[in-house]
């Protein structure tokens, strides 16, 4: 056997402000609530006034608390809380043992036994048994990508004893760990077995992690308030320091409270007034005004985000592959990343392919498709001899993330250019995120395009927007046997040089079927309180965070 062994030893001020910012804007009285921090927190501050509470503004509400039912990344970040992980990404991307104390590989690389670090205890005060482990892995399994890979290539997946988690695999899976401890949507939450027996198109409500944080069920407020505090039973993995979802994960606050104020103008507010002390994510607009600001600090986050154009394969005008690639060529990246994320060249990428650019698996392969020059009136010939008639193209716009609603605008207006017949439909991504799971025509509810951002276009593994298996993928449901054929390969695959090779590929047949077009990468502008110290790159992680 192979043995890996793992042995990382409210002032009125602020709300006269706040209101006159939130009158502007036409938010309500349930929004404006969410501005209320110190009366919403005090009932648990009543318990200690002393009591170190970290005040956040998410980038949108915590609508779906299960991380296995939804790819929304504040229900990504809010799991990152909770739950704790078998396997985290670290800051290089590598898969860490987190849950897991060590592992051994038999010769043949199709048995995996996995010992859990003892002392592991659930927020309900139940011991971490494997078997919690196994029916986690199953549930996620059942829904995500990565995770289908795991149950399709096991045998079985066991529990021999408390500890012990056993995976008999059917054909060789050399990243397993890396699946388990995938990076952004769909993470693979440690639950108890009670609740992971769930079944997977419902969602849990209840949640019970073994993470650093409790979620407090009592004090959420919809729409206004998520609250959660530290869990004084975690158990830090020992002798590693904290790197993504790797290492310690210690947490510095007894609360964390989640205010939810989608207008940026006055989260902004919030913050310059001492309401709250963390912005998740803020505009460009507004970066100078808060620069102004000593007690404040803006920076770009580490990791890049990947933007899409997402087609939908089962209805016209987009069933037809060769309409698909025409519009490779209206596509200026630098345009879209403009609008949407400003003119700082640091927030932004510009000729950026389907994988994450600062990933081991990026690739220029077939690039010339999106940075040849831009023809207006190829396009409008390319697409007449594909078939193109003037069919309506309906356009899914978000109207309250301010950049995806200037990525759809773009996207709009560079569509009408090469003569299409746009219908722009707008809505709150709730309606959005809706919407975009009608599989039916136009005139029933359908939908033809939408922009959206991928936290996880690392590599095929987690790719949403690459997975191409029909009926089974991600909305717009493409359906291209060879991207499946070449994803399926470089799961198998050795290496990370033969992963390389194989994502190039990947990316040249991506140009060729067109499942969604790459619009650019961009980091996120975040703001804070310039006392707050530890973020982690990418993500808004709330372990290792402190108040200098």
């Amino acid at each position: 056997m192979r043995r890996t062994k793992w042995s990382q030893s409210g002032s009125s001020a602020t709300k006269a402000i706040s209101m006159s910012v939130a009158v502007s804007s036409g938010l309500s009285r349930r929004t404006l609530l969410g501005l209320g921090v110190t009366a919403l927190a005090a009932p648990r501050l009543a318990l200690g006034q002393a009591a170190r509470v970290l005040r956040f503004v998410p980038q949108a509400d915590l609508a779906v608390l299960d991380p296995v039912f939804t790819t929304a990344a504040v229900t990504t970040n809010h799991a990152c809380m909770v739950f704790d992980f078998l396997y985290g990404l670290d800051a290089d991307f590598r898969p860490q043992p987190q849950m897991v104390d060590d592992h051994e590989v038999s010769q043949d690389g199709l048995l995996w036994t996995m010992r859990l670090r003892d002392g592991l205890r659930f927020h309900d005060g139940t011991p971490v048994l494997a078997r919690d482990a196994v029916a986690s892995i199953q549930r996620w399994g059942a829904r995500d990508m990565y995770g289908q890979e795991v149950l399709a290539r096991a045998e079985e997946i066991t529990a021999p004893d408390d500890r012990t988690l056993r995976f008999r695999l059917k054909q060789s899976f050399p990243g397993l760990p890396a699946a388990l401890g995938k990076n952004g949507a769909s993470v693979c939450p440690i639950m108890p077995e009670r609740l992971a027996k769930t079944p997977p198109t419902q969602q849990i409500t209840e949640m019970v992690g073994s993470g650093p944080f409790r979620f407090l069920a009592d004090e959420r407020m919809v729409g206004a308030r998520v609250v959660y505090e530290r869990f004084a039973d975690y158990v830090p993995r020992p002798g590693a320091a904290q790197s993504r979802l790797a290492g310690a994960k210690l947490a510095y606050f007894d609360r964390v409270v989640w205010n939810i104020i989608p207008d940026q103008a006055t989260a902004a507010a919030a913050l310059t007034a001492g309401e709250v002390d963390w912005l998740e994510y803020t505009n460009n607009d507004l970066r100078s005004m808060l620069d102004r600001n000593r007690a404040l600090k803006t920076r770009l986050t580490d990791d890049l985000t990947t933007t899409i154009l997402r087609f939908n394969w089962l209805q016209p005008p987009f069933d037809n592959p060769a309409i698909r690639r025409a519009l490779l060529g209206m596509v200026v990246q630098s345009d879209f990343m403009t609008a949407a994320y400003g003119d700082d060249p640091a927030a932004w990428v510009a000729d950026a392919g389907f994988f994450t650019s600062n990933s081991p698996m990026a690739s220029k392969a077939g690039m010339e498709a999106l940075s040849s020059r831009r023809d207006v009136v190829k396009v409008k010939r390319d697409l007449a001899a594909a078939g193109y008639a003037g069919e309506k193209v309906v356009l899914l716009q978000a109207e309250d993330y301010p950049a995806l609603k200037a990525l759809a605008e773009v996207a709009a207006d560079e569509l009408r250019q090469v003569g299409m017949n746009v219908d722009v439909q707008s809505g709150d991504w709730g309606t959005v995120s809706t919407r975009r799971a009608n599989r039916g025509p136009l005139d029933k509810g359908g939908w033809s395009i939408f922009v959206t951002g991928l936290s996880n276009a690392l590599d095929p593994g987690g790719h949403l927007g690459l997975r191409a298996n029909g009926a089974k993928a991600w909305f717009g449901w493409p359906d291209s046997p060879r991207i499946e054929a070449l994803r399926q390969d470089w799961i198998a695959a050795p290496d990370v040089g033969v992963q390389a090779a194989l994502c190039a590929d990947i990316q040249r047949q991506a140009f060729l079927d067109v499942p969604c077009i790459p619009l650019g990468e961009y980091r996120g502008l975040t703001a804070h309180k310039a006392d707050l110290s530890g973020f982690a790159p990418g993500a808004a992680l709330f372990f290792g965070v402190k108040r200098d």
